[in-house]
């Protein structure tokens, strides 16, 4: 599987002044028949289970269905058993009809085992026609077949919250050394300087601070390379991530593994954390009235020789290859791509997300015109975790990095076991 790199100009041209991913890579094979009926309401797996966000993809299904195109069944599942259940959802022998996820290493792994629709006819079609060549790259399995309809995407950074730092006398840290400053200070106010999130079933979270600190220690093309298996998680540059990560440990909220990343949110807004290394989804979890007092900053540059990379992931849709509502998936897909779907969910939700289409409107709130500058600036773009290897790989790192900040001193057996489970994934 290949990753190639996008310039930063490739991410300006590619997403209306934004950026993406790296290309996807995989194999999908012919629509294998289907067993389930042509008839009734097509299927809608969501993992958008946050309030907000539930909200507004039910608004969607609202509008859809007042223009009497057809019905949708839309099933909320939370995001966590979303994830593990996802290939059962797919091979089942009546599966659910289309599915909110992720483009990239995720999607092919279900590719190239023949479980997405084509959607070729779509992207031909006007409303994905005019989307971006590094989108159209996105969602291209390297058969030539398309498989995903993305519709949004979002940045990651050092989230805070305004008053809280105005009250403590702080502000953002632009080096790394005014970072540890930063965490010293708030330490030495009884406030714990890095909330996490990564207990309860959002352990994935703590994957965040594993990329970042590799993208600024090895750079983006190291990172894709060893979540594809061409690098082993116990070689030494793996290990300088941690000798890194070991020296903030001391500044993380010493419950950080103990409750979600909503727990860690909460925290976050009344103040018993400074800040917190998340996506801006953890705003759906959040009052809409403490939005305006949300801002972030960029994760520190360790290494300024190390082109400069952001995660910045892109969400969207793919359907069964096993449906037998094609027809309706397709409209359904369709009007998801639209300008009038994708701003009613930014609408809808807490409106911290990007629209796909180029002429889909943003929320223009001074933290999403922050946000996007913030991806405009990045030299390459990463996704995530999961999203740059596979959902399979995912659940080695929770297990790796739970362990790690449980107990960082086992760290080189905490990697030789990381390595061994990696390549079941890899080898399977």
């Amino acid at each position: 599987m290949t990753h190639p790199q996008p310039s930063r100009r490739q991410l300006l041209a590619g997403i209306g002044a934004a950026g993406t991913a790296a290309l996807l890579s995989g194999c999908v094979t012919s629509t294998s028949s289907s067993k389930n009926s042509s008839s009734g309401a097509v299927t809608l797996q969501s993992n958008l289970s946050a309030p907000q966000a539930k909200a507004a993809m039910e608004d969607i299904v609202a509008a859809y269905g007042k223009k009497k195109s057809g019905d949708v069944s839309l099933n909320t599942v939370a995001a966590e058993t979303f994830r593990t259940q996802l290939p059962t959802y797919l091979t089942s022998a009546n599966p659910p009809d289309v599915y909110t996820w992720y483009p990239g290493s995720v999607a092919d792994a279900y590719a190239k085992k023949d479980l997405l629709l084509d959607l070729g006819e779509l992207w031909d079609g006007p409303e994905l026609k005019g989307y971006s060549k590094a989108l159209n790259s996105l969602c291209t399995a390297s058969s030539g077949k398309k498989v995903f309809v993305p519709t949004t995407y979002y940045w990651w950074g050092m989230f805070y919250r305004k008053s809280n730092f105005a009250k403590w006398g702080v502000s953002e840290p632009k080096t790394w050394d005014e970072f540890l400053d930063l965490c010293d200070k708030l330490k030495s106010k009884g406030v714990a300087p890095i909330g996490l999130g990564a207990g309860g079933n959002t352990a994935w979270v703590a994957s965040a601070w594993f990329d970042y600190l590799d993208i600024r220690i090895n750079g983006a093309a190291y990172h894709r390379e060893l979540l594809a298996g061409k690098h082993r998680f116990d070689d030494p540059q793996v290990r300088r991530v941690f000798d890194r990560w070991r020296e903030l440990l001391p500044y993380f909220d010493p419950n950080g593994t103990a409750g979600a990343f909503q727990d860690a949110t909460t925290a976050l807004l009344n103040g018993r954390s400074g800040m917190m290394l998340i996506g801006t989804f953890f705003a759906d979890a959040a009052p809409k009235d403490a939005l305006d007092d949300i801002d972030f900053f960029r994760f520190p540059v360790i290494d300024p020789k190390v082109p400069l990379a952001e995660e910045a992931p892109t969400d969207g849709y793919f359907a069964s290859a096993r449906t037998g509502r094609r027809k309706g998936v397709l409209d359904l897909l369709g009007y998801l791509a639209t300008t009038e779907a994708q701003e009613i969910y930014i609408k809808g939700s807490s409106g911290t997300v990007l629209p796909c289409h180029p002429d889909a409107k943003d929320a223009g709130t001074p933290l999403v015109t922050k946000g996007r500058k913030h991806i405009e600036e990045a030299v390459e773009i990463t996704q995530f975790f999961n999203r740059d290897s596979s959902d399979a790989l995912q659940p080695t790192a929770d297990t790796a990095l739970t362990k790690f900040l449980a107990k960082p001193k086992e760290i080189d057996s905490i990697l030789t076991d990381w390595q061994r489970e990696a390549e079941k994934i890899w080898k399977a």
